[in-house]
């Protein structure tokens, strides 16, 4: 059975190319993020979505 390319190219560009350390990720602890969903929807009554503005008077 044949393949494609020889195996002796195999990995040829990932080695060349120079190692990016990754960023850290930014995101909120789950128990904040749930208190901050908390917040606005059951103390200030937000609506879902981006016309949250629309809520009851």
């Amino acid at each position: 059975m044949p393949t494609h390319g020889s195996l002796s190219k195999a990995g040829k560009v990932r080695g060349q190319t120079p190692k990016v350390e990754g960023k850290p990720r930014r995101h909120l602890i789950p128990r904040i993020r749930s208190r901050r969903n908390y917040e606005k929807r059951i103390v200030l009554q937000r609506k879902a979505g981006q016309n949250w503005k629309s809520f009851r008077r």
